[in-house]
């Protein structure tokens, strides 16, 4: 897992990249757990909060480059 350390390390690109990653895992795992028995039960709640990791780390560098008024 990546924490927050790590993404404050990675660059605009490799976030937006990280995320589409990260919510086409989710999106299969979803799928695959529909049909089946899952693997790992947590694998879905692990890219739910790497997913939010990522959009938190966007947002605050958002704020950042706004200038305050």
């Amino acid at each position: 897992m990546a924490k927050k350390d790590i993404m404050t390390t990675k660059t605009d690109q490799e976030l937006s990249k990280l995320l589409a990653e990260t919510r086409a895992e989710l999106r299969t795992e979803r799928f695959s757990a529909a049909g089946a028995r899952a693997k790992d039960s947590n694998a879905p709640r692990k890219h739910r909060a790497q997913i939010a990791r990522v959009l938190t780390e966007q947002h605050a560098r958002s704020l950042r480059a706004q200038p305050t008024a």
